[in-house]
């Protein structure tokens, strides 16, 4: 499928917001982004509307136009009635005059389609041939029945949009003009390329905007009320129905359908055979056009929306030639798609490595963006979600690797809250302090159980503390200390080493230190007496020796 709905990449936050607001599940999410498949899509515009991070954006067919203008002599622009709540105080007159400036040849309101449209539904239901008629407005409903519930094929009204209805009136009376659509929708986008020969080009209000804020245009004010303008109803929901004539038609059932979720859940109920002889008017978008995805942003009032187009409306049928029902009947084929589904085997085998191994463990929490585990189960098997996304099991499995770390390692640790409260303790903490349990001090203040000076200081300076000795003189522990303040995360942690040992081997060291230092000092004094006492005798005797000896040499001399 063409791409319609486009990802900013470097905007996509892993948030799995478009995943649990696509109500087909369209999305696969891979290397960290989340991709649209385009076969499977059926162009709600949720994923677009509910992302935080703008990280989708529309197709822009400006250009496309412009080459319209550029290369043929009549553009002819349908507007969607939705316009009357997009461009507040604007008529068709008026803004038939802003696109006249664009470049365009005309412009008309596609309600002259609508009124096309429900008049070949008040003929099906006046023929009463059809149990089940679900009205064909809505593409992306059609989608959704085409790819998702072919069953129901069958109820889907054979009638052009009313959008395809008046470009087949405009080609009449403007033989050879190119054609373009304006409105709130994505999904005409798709249905244009579909049925190329009917639509040549689609816009959205918000491009349409930006394209008159670049040219300086503003749609004029205008208080025009046309009483031929009924069908302008069509974008709210209940629209359609309000504008049939239904006086001679009451053996049939009116339902109006509005939100793609509720739509899915009303054709279920028609495949099931729980409803009969009815017809549905259904809607994708909550509260029908007026709440599309392609609606400018300013202008998401679903009240106020609805009352300016119900003020806008007249209360008669345009004046039309109705087309032969050949030209404007449609049939919509089966665009199917086979996906490949785990057995039970493979099931059980992906739910395992998802830490889902009793059906307790099935939380169904929806964070991942699938309603259901087995959901998310069936998506990684076909490729389009991986394990990552399951917080719950990944919070547990982070909890599970952090508590290994913390109660295994050898050294201790504090976890304090800015208020100095103990948010967590190991056991290795708990020894070095000979604290029984985590519970008797989990919330208490920590000069229950050790000197707070040191937390303070540290968050007043924000300058961490690293491996400093301390003596706990209450534990009689010696501990190296470092502690960290995370002003992020709000958090004081003390990691603690206990070095008792370690101190007490150095203070015996220093011990036999001091006792060799005494004994050998003790030693060095009483060898230095005896050297004394030595030389002490030694001069003694050499003295004598000395005068005995001058006493000999002087004797020999007188001889």
């Amino acid at each position: 499928m063409t791409e319609y709905l486009k990802l900013k990449k470097s905007n996509c936050k892993n948030c799995y917001k478009c995943i649990r607001h696509c109500p087909v599940k369209s999305i696969r999410f891979s290397g960290n982004q989340a991709h649209i498949v385009g076969d499977e899509c059926i162009l709600c515009g949720q994923c677009f509307v509910v992302c935080p991070q703008n990280a989708k954006e529309i197709r822009n067919d400006v250009e496309k136009a412009k080459v319209l203008m550029t290369e043929n002599d009549q553009v002819v622009v349908s507007v969607a009635p939705a316009f009357a709540a997009n461009y507040t105080g604007a008529s068709i007159q008026t803004m038939e005059k802003a696109l006249q400036k664009l470049g365009f040849t005309a412009a008309e309101e596609t309600a002259v389609g609508a009124t096309i449209v429900k008049r070949e539904y008040e003929a099906m239901v006046r023929e009463g041939k059809e149990d089940v008629i679900i009205s064909s407005c809505c593409p992306t409903v059609n989608m959704m029945i085409q790819k998702y519930y072919p069953e129901a094929l069958g109820c889907l009204a054979r009638v052009m949009s009313p959008m395809q209805a008046h470009a087949v009136s405009l080609r009449k009376r403007y033989p050879g003009a190119k054609i373009v659509f304006v409105g709130p929708c994505i999904s005409k986008k798709a249905e244009a390329d579909q049925y190329d020969k009917v639509i040549d080009c689609v816009l959205t209000f918000e491009e349409l905007t930006e394209w008159f804020r670049q040219e300086g245009i503003e749609p004029e004010q205008d208080t025009e009320q046309n009483p031929e303008s009924r069908a302008r109803l069509f974008p709210t929901a209940g629209g359609i129905l309000r504008t049939m004539d239904r006086e001679d038609t009451d053996n049939y059932t009116y339902l109006t359908v509005d939100g793609i979720e509720n739509c899915m859940s009303a054709v279920k109920d028609i495949i099931a055979g729980k409803l009969s002889h009815c017809f549905v008017e259904m809607s994708s978008c909550s509260g029908s056009c007026i709440g599309g995805p392609a609606m400018g942003k300013d202008h998401r009032l679903p009240v106020t929306d609805y009352v300016t187009i119900d003020h806008y409306a007249g209360k008669k049928d345009f004046q039309v030639e109705q087309p032969p029902l050949a030209e404007i009947k449609l049939d919509r084929g089966y665009m199917g798609m086979n996906h490949r589904m785990p057995g039970t085997l493979e099931m059980k085998e992906i739910l395992r490595k998802m830490g889902k191994t009793k059906p307790e463990d099935e939380l169904n929490c929806g964070t991942c963006g699938y309603n259901t585990c087995r959901e998310k189960a069936v998506a990684i098997y076909q490729g389009k979600a991986d394990l990552s996304m399951c917080l719950p099991f990944l919070k547990e499995k982070a909890e599970s690797f952090s508590d290994n770390i913390i109660n295994n390692t050898p050294n201790g640790i504090i976890v304090l809250n800015e208020a100095l409260e103990v948010q967590q303790i190991n056991a290795a903490a708990r020894r070095i302090m000979n604290i029984r349990s985590e519970s008797d001090v989990l919330g208490e203040q920590v000069v229950r159980i050790l000197d707070p000076k040191i937390f303070f200081d540290v968050m007043e300076s924000g300058r961490s503390v690293q491996d400093k000795r301390v003596y706990l003189a209450e534990y009689q522990k010696y501990i190296e200390e470092s502690v960290i303040y995370d002003k992020s995360y709000r958090i004081i942690m003390c990691v603690m080493r206990d070095v008792t040992a370690e101190e007490s081997e150095r203070e015996k060291k220093e011990e036999i230190s001091r006792k060799t230092i005494e004994i050998t000092d003790k030693v060095v004094e009483k060898q230095m007496r005896v050297v004394q006492e030595i030389a002490s005798l030694l001069g003694e005797t050499t003295a004598e020796t000395k005068i005995a000896l001058t006493k000999l040499k002087e004797s020999l001399g007188d001889e």
